[in-house]
């Protein structure tokens, strides 16, 4: 496996890391009245977990994470943020914790429309790269980036500024981020007509479709793509081929409704679009680890433990 290395230590935000401690109180992952904004906290390194994060950047100002994708490592710390300009679907670890200094960090959610505007306006320098070579990547957490989110962490303790305040924050947060690094990999897809936002669209319509028959050179067409060239852009950007992504939805999806609505096996399988219950079985195992009636019976299990726990 592939990684990118980053020096140990960074500057640790301390005002910034109380205020995420105030209100991420518990492990877990904790929203915030600000929409898009969200923290966590570890309090224990992890082995690496499945998940799909939406295009954002994610900032740790204590502890260290790393997430996974297609063989490739990526550490982030309090010197380096990760940023992800499509749905990716990855594996994350936490790699330094301790519940006497958890992991502490903050994920905010990238508005295309926003960086499509910035875009437009004009007076952006042309970005370092011609194209990024993934939809996700680490940045370097400079001072033009780190300043706008002390300020948005600060309107917390002030809410009746929020709704006039964020927004423009926000806003400054999507320049800094077109004026850093990791421009190419925001414009690739944000620019209308690229290869890049393409690719987006043609995940917007999966994560509203998956459990439809997938049809390669439809989607393709649907996006104004040749089927290999689309394939082709697909993976590179996501790490995955467009079937692969597709049952990564489905799966999950899956598992939620077993996990939530308590559905059976059989039930959630044809719901997000199986036709084979034995099938669904196999492919769910590959991905989790576990046949789904075992997987969602440890899951509950482990609940109602951190339920009991909390209650005494």
């Amino acid at each position: 496996m592939k990684s990118q290395s980053i020096p140990q230590g960074g500057p640790t935000e301390e005002p910034m890391a109380r205020i995420i401690a105030k209100w991420a109180g518990e492990p877990g992952d904790h929203g915030t009245p600000i929409g898009a904004l969200s923290f966590f906290r570890r309090e224990a390194p992890s082995p690496p977990c499945i998940c799909m994060i939406e295009p954002s950047i994610v900032l740790v100002v204590q502890g260290t994470k790393q997430m996974v994708v297609g063989g490739q490592a990526y550490p982030y710390d309090a010197s380096h943020f990760l940023i992800t300009s499509l749905d990716i679907a990855g594996n994350s670890a936490v790699i330094d914790a301790s519940a006497r200094r958890p992991c502490l960090g903050l994920t905010l959610k990238l508005d295309l429309r926003t960086i499509t505007e910035l875009i437009a306006q004009g007076g952006l320098p042309p970005p370092r790269e011609r194209a990024a070579a993934s939809s996700v990547g680490i940045g370097t957490v400079t001072p033009a980036i780190l300043e706008p989110f002390r300020r948005l962490l600060g309107l917390l303790e002030e809410p009746e500024a929020i709704p006039v305040l964020a927004p423009l924050i926000q806003r400054e947060i999507h320049f800094r981020l077109l004026m850093s690094g990791q421009a190419s990999r925001l414009r690739q897809i944000a620019s209308v007509d690229s290869q890049g936002h393409r690719i987006a669209k043609a995940i917007e319509w999966l994560k509203i479709h998956y459990a439809l028959p997938l049809r390669i050179e439809e989607l393709a067409a649907r996006v104004q793509m040749s089927a290999p060239t689309f394939h082709h852009h697909f993976r590179q950007l996501t790490a995955m081929s467009p079937l692969q992504y597709q049952k990564w939805l489905r799966l999950n999806e899956a598992k939620r409704l077993m996990l939530n609505e308590h559905l059976d096996a059989a039930s959630a399988a044809f719901r997000v679009g199986y036709e084979s219950p034995s099938q669904f079985s196999r492919e769910y195992r590959r991905l989790f680890g576990a046949p789904p009636k075992r997987d969602i019976a440890t899951l509950r299990a482990q609940a109602d433990g951190a339920a009991a726990g909390l209650a005494l």
